[in-house]
């Protein structure tokens, strides 16, 4: 019988060793859950804050008076987002903005353009915008809001998305009934 040294031991030990952690390595781990895609379109993020937004005939509906220029302006945005061209529609929306920065009303137009093109912090910020400068009730307050849960479900900000909607509720406030 030949005589063994310590390392004609130990080396078979360590081969065995090192062959024993590269298979552990080759064991795959449980597949975890596959990653949710969000297909929502931009059209349909926008036609998700047109049906939240409805007029309600029965609710207070304020609408603020507009100079000619910026309702011309406003009116080329509508053309030009019904031929495609988001881009021109964007800009119209920007010159009207010039004239008037503070219309809630333009500043959400813009916003859905925004969200058309699929650029959703610059929605978020405008909806934002017309927020703080507009009427707390009625149809454009839940646009905005709408606005601003469809920008943040966009980005998967589902807990955001969440508070966001909440507020949309509030904006609907009963007209005043007269007998």
């Amino acid at each position: 019988m030949p005589m063994m040294n310590a390392n004609s031991l130990i080396r078979p030990a360590v081969v065995a060793l090192a062959a024993g952690l590269l298979l552990s390595a080759c064991i795959s781990a449980p597949p975890s859950a596959p990653k949710v895609v969000d297909s929502t379109t931009p059209a349909q993020r926008l036609a998700a804050v047109d049906a939240i937004a409805g007029v309600d005939d029965t609710e207070l509906s304020v609408q603020p008076l507009r100079d000619a220029q910026v309702d011309d302006l406003r009116e080329t945005a509508i053309a030009k987002r019904k031929a495609g061209d988001l881009a021109g529609a964007a800009e119209a929306l920007n010159q009207a903005l010039l004239l008037v920065d503070n219309d809630p009303g333009i500043l959400q137009e813009r916003a859905e353009i925004a969200l058309l093109q699929g650029d959703w912090s610059r929605a978020e910020s405008l909806a934002k915008m017309a927020v703080d400068l507009g009427s707390r009730t009625g149809p454009l307050c839940r646009r905005h809001w709408a606005t601003i849960e469809q920008s943040r479900l966009a980005r998967a900000e589902k807990e955001n998305a969440v508070s966001a909607h909440a507020q949309i509720e509030g904006c609907t406030v009963p007209g005043i009934k007269r007998y």
